[in-house]
C-alpha cells in the first residue's frame, strides 16, 4: 500500500467518490429532463446519498489506521462534505414537493451560511498556519445533518413506507441547525484571537 501515490490511496478514492456522488444525486431528480421528485428519483438519490455518507466516515478512519493521511485528503474531505450537504439542501428546497419550505428554509439557510463562514475562517487561519481541530460536537452535527438529509431525500416516497418520514427529516434538520449555530460560534471563538491584529 505504501507504494501507491498519496493521491490514489483508498481513503482519497473514497473522497473522490463522494464528490462524484453529488452530480449523480442531482441527475436522479432530472431523469425526465426537468426537476421532478418521483418515488424512483427519491429512492435512487437516497441510495447514492447513503453510500456517499458512509464514505465520509470510512475515508478518515482508513486514512488513520493505515497511516495514509495526505494533504489532498485533508483539503478535499471537508469540501466533499460541504458539496454533498449543500446540494442536497438546495435540491430539497427546489423540488416539486417542496420538501424544505416555509420556516424550515431558515434551518437550511443557517446550515449553508455556517458552512461558508467556517470555510472562510479555516482558509484564513490556514494562511496563518493555525489549525482549528474538529470537535466531537461538530462530528455529531455532521451525523445529524446526514440523517436529516437521508429522511428528506426519501420524503413523500418514504412517507408511504414509514409515516412521518418527512417530518422526522425536518425535525432533525432543525436539530442540525441548532448544533450548527453552536459549533459555528465555537469555531469563531477559537479563531477570534487570531483575527484581531
Amino acid at each position: 500500500m505504501s507504494s501507491t501515490p498519496a493521491a490514489y490511496n483508498i481513503p482519497n478514492l473514497l473522497t473522490y467518490g463522494r464528490i462524484l456522488a453529488v452530480p449523480m444525486i442531482v441527475l436522479c431528480f432530472f431523469l425526465e429532463g426537468k426537476l421532478q421528485s418521483s418515488d424512483f428519483a427519491r429512492w435512487a438519490a437516497l441510495g447514492i446519498f447513503v453510500v456517499a455518507s458512509l464514505t465520509d466516515f470510512l475515508d478518515g478512519y482508513l486514512a488513520r489506521i493505515w497511516n495514509q493521511t495526505s494533504n489532498i485528503g485533508r483539503m478535499l474531505d471537508p469540501i466533499a462534505d460541504k458539496l454533498l450537504i449543500s446540494v442536497c439542501l438546495l435540491l430539497m428546497a427546489a423540488d416539486t414537493e417542496q420538501t424544505i419550505a416555509g420556516w424550515s428554509l431558515w434551518a437550511a439557510i443557517i446550515i449553508l451560511c455556517r458552512e461558508i463562514l467556517v470555510s472562510g475562517l479555516r482558509e484564513y487561519l490556514a494562511a496563518l498556519k493555525v489549525s482549528v481541530p474538529v470537535t466531537q460536537i461538530a462530528k455529531w452535527k455532521t451525523t445529524v445533518q446526514m440523517l436529516a438529509l437521508g429522511f428528506l431525500l426519501a420524503g413523500p416516497a418514504g412517507d408511504k413506507v414509514l409515516p412521518y418520514t418527512t417530518q422526522i427529516g425536518i425535525s432533525l434538520l432543525w436539530v442540525a441547525a441548532i448544533l450548527t449555530i453552536y459549533t459555528g460560534y465555537d469555531y469563531f471563538r477559537a479563531g477570534l484571537k487570531h483575527m484581531v491584529d
